[in-house]
């Protein structure tokens, strides 16, 4: 696996991370609780779907109608303009469609596949702006992260690294790698498995733990529990909680990820400090520590 990013090059580069799509057997149940739990804002129910916000894109989550399926679809902003993108992808290898009926808010996309998975991965330069104007008490800012399982890991690695541009921020033992695409300690990870498939978390930002805490309060009054949390993630150093959705998949919402904000450098902004100065990406022990600082450790979230 590339886990040294000098010198890479890549067909393209991801900025962020823009969108996460939910297939559901009950659409109206996830878009209750994306609007009333967690407050996010619904910007437009079509026929392709329920298309939802935190802030000034147009969406972050789109909701489908479908049998129980998590990250069916992943939205990336990239630097490059469509036509070059497309360009460049087609000399790596791979085919994108340029399509123009994805969803509003995204007039114009390209559309590929993830390797192993299927999943479909969208690519766009921006998106239509929400309206929605400042925070409210309750609304994550951002989507953060989203975590999936792979039969093969460094496959997945070197393509988000080689095709998108990701970089290798830390690697838990040989199975889970964490990838950012921006100051961000990470917008994707991946946990190499035999035993599962599909989406092992996703995470939305929140600003922080007063804010945190005060999401947390809300989803207790109502009768949304954690099932992990409050702890401190060692890789991205994060406070961290867990607690699933209506179809049961794991949300973590979360604040005080590491940052790096220069990448010549290549090391870690401490938020809230480090084990050693500087910091710098690494292979972390697989321990308790490693998992959550603060505490007991989940052992189902790294199971594999």
């Amino acid at each position: 696996m590339a886990n040294d990013d000098a010198g890479h090059t890549s067909a393209v580069r991801v900025s962020k991370i823009g969108y996460v799509e939910f297939e559901t057997p009950d659409v109206d149940r996830m878009v209750d609780y994306y609007t009333r739990i967690l407050d996010f804002k619904l910007m437009e129910r079509t026929s392709k779907g329920a298309f939802i916000t935190t802030g000034f894109d147009h969406h972050c989550v789109v909701v489908a109608e479908g049998s129980a399926h998590a990250r069916s679809t992943v939205g990336y902003e990239i630097w490059e303009d469509l036509g070059a993108a497309q360009r460049r992808l087609r000399d790596a290898g791979y085919g994108a469609e340029r399509r123009t009926d994805i969803a509003p808010g995204t007039p114009d996309v390209l559309v590929m596949r993830e390797p192993l998975t299927g999943t479909r991965i969208h690519l766009i330069t921006d998106q239509e702006n929400s309206g929605v104007d400042g925070y409210t008490p309750l609304r994550p800012t951002k989507l953060g992260h989203i975590a999936a399982y792979t039969a093969e890991l460094a496959l997945m690695q070197n393509f988000y690294q080689d095709l998108l541009g990701f970089r290798w921020s830390d690697t838990v033992g040989d199975f889970f790698v964490f990838l950012r695409c921006n100051a961000d300690h990470h917008a994707a990870n991946f946990l190499a498995t035999s035993k599962y498939t599909g989406m092992h978390h996703v995470a939305y930002e929140m600003r922080d733990p007063e804010h945190l805490i005060t999401m947390l309060d809300h989803l207790a009054k109502n009768d949304y529990r954690l099932h992990w949390g409050p702890g401190r993630h060692g890789p991205g150093h994060n406070l961290f909680t867990y607690h699933r959705d209506p179809d049961g998949n794991t949300v973590e919402l979360f604040t005080q990820i590491d940052v790096i904000h220069d990448e010549a450098k290549g090391y870690w902004e401490p938020r809230p400090w480090h084990e050693t100065f500087p910091m710098y990406p690494k292979t972390w022990e697989v321990d308790i520590a490693t998992a959550n600082h603060w505490g007991p450790r989940d052992v189902s979230m790294a199971d594999h």
